[in-house]
């Protein structure tokens, strides 16, 4: 299910916020409006966490995360470290980084398998990535893009690039990553997918621009409406036969 939300009046969604298969992060501050759009979908799964990092609200950008862990910014007080902690769940690990490349959203994307990075990280920093988020780390560019974070999106089921990610180095990072990948816009043609949106494997949020045939794109890459939860679709059915019958 892939929803359009705002953050006051931004379109930007996946500046405010960070969405994995275990938690959510949204940004403080925001709208109640922005809030229960994420609680109704996530809340009975995941927890949704209110957070910012060193003071900011641009979490998204700043931190990057899987079901596994969660990796924040040397800048973090302790204080937002701490509430960070006590809300994820106890299998999530959660840890600072010391990186010249602060804007961690922006410069690695990741899955629960695979992370892509950018190519002039820190050694360090990758031997932390694979550590604490469990993943394979690749040094690579995305239509020719060192902000690798920024230009792609993923799941477990699929990923959005760049729409001038040529075919040869779609199918080059689809092979990398194991899942397949389109590349395409959020917020009526911007490039910057990951700013627009985040996703995890069962549902999606965009910005409010997201054309439909973005979210169409959106819907059938990450598969979402294959995930629907059987329960629901099977008393959908059992209704339906009831009322045919």
């Amino acid at each position: 299910m892939a929803l359009r939300v705002q953050f006051e009046n931004n379109n930007e969604i996946g500046v405010f916020s960070k969405l994995t298969n275990s938690y959510c992060l949204v940004s403080i501050g925001g709208s109640e409006n922005f809030y229960s759009t994420f609680e109704s979908e996530l809340s009975e799964n995941i927890p949704v966490v209110h957070a910012s990092l060193a003071g900011c609200r641009i979490i998204g950008r700043m931190c990057v995360g899987n079901k596994h862990g969660l990796l924040v910014p040397n800048s973090t007080f302790d204080t937002e470290l701490q509430h960070i902690r006590n809300a994820l769940p106890d299998t999530v690990k959660v840890q600072r980084i010391e990186e010249r490349l602060s804007a961690l959203g922006n410069v690695i994307a990741c899955n629960d398998y695979v992370a892509l990075v950018h190519p002039e990280l820190d050694r360090e920093t990758e031997e932390i990535i694979a550590d604490v988020l469990k993943v394979e780390v690749f040094r690579q560019t995305i239509a020719s893009n060192v902000l690798v974070g920024s230009y792609c999106v993923l799941s477990n089921q699929g990923g959005l690039v760049h729409p001038q990610t040529s075919i040869a180095n779609q199918e080059e990072l689809s092979s990398l990553l194991q899942v397949p990948l389109v590349a395409g816009t959020v917020n009526r043609g911007s490039e910057v997918v990951s700013a627009g949106m985040v996703v995890n494997d069962w549902c999606a949020f965009s910005g409010m621009d997201t054309t439909s045939t973005e979210l169409q794109v959106i819907e059938s890459i990450f598969k979402l409406n294959e995930n629907a939860p059987s329960s629901i679709t099977s008393s959908m059915r059992a209704s339906l036969i009831e009322s045919m019958s």
